[in-house]
């Protein structure tokens, strides 16, 4: 049986406009380097197969429907209390 490709979508949220847009988006090879370059510059990565695959059917750089809104605030909440809680412990780390 063939494994399937995977797929990966990144999503951009400016809280200056009304909702958040899919940036990028891959399959396969693409997909993997979409990965990689988050990696390398520390973007919260979250796995949710079934997200992906509605935001993948989405234009780039066009708002996401109103029937997405519930699951993308979810991940954007958890990005943003990751980010939060990554700031704190680096506050604490440096702090005398």
């Amino acid at each position: 049986m063939k494994e399937k490709e995977k797929l990966t979508v990144a999503i951009k949220y400016n809280p200056e406009e009304e909702t958040p847009k899919v940036v990028a988006k891959g399959k396969g090879y693409l997909a993997e380097l979409i990965l990689k370059i988050a990696k390398n510059h520390n973007i919260p990565i979250k796995k949710d197969s079934k997200l992906v695959k509605e935001l993948y059917k989405l234009e780039l750089d066009k708002p996401i429907p109103p029937e997405l809104y519930k699951a993308v605030a979810i991940v954007l909440a958890w990005a943003y209390n990751l980010n939060k809680n990554l700031k704190e412990k680096i506050l604490k780390k440096f702090s005398l």
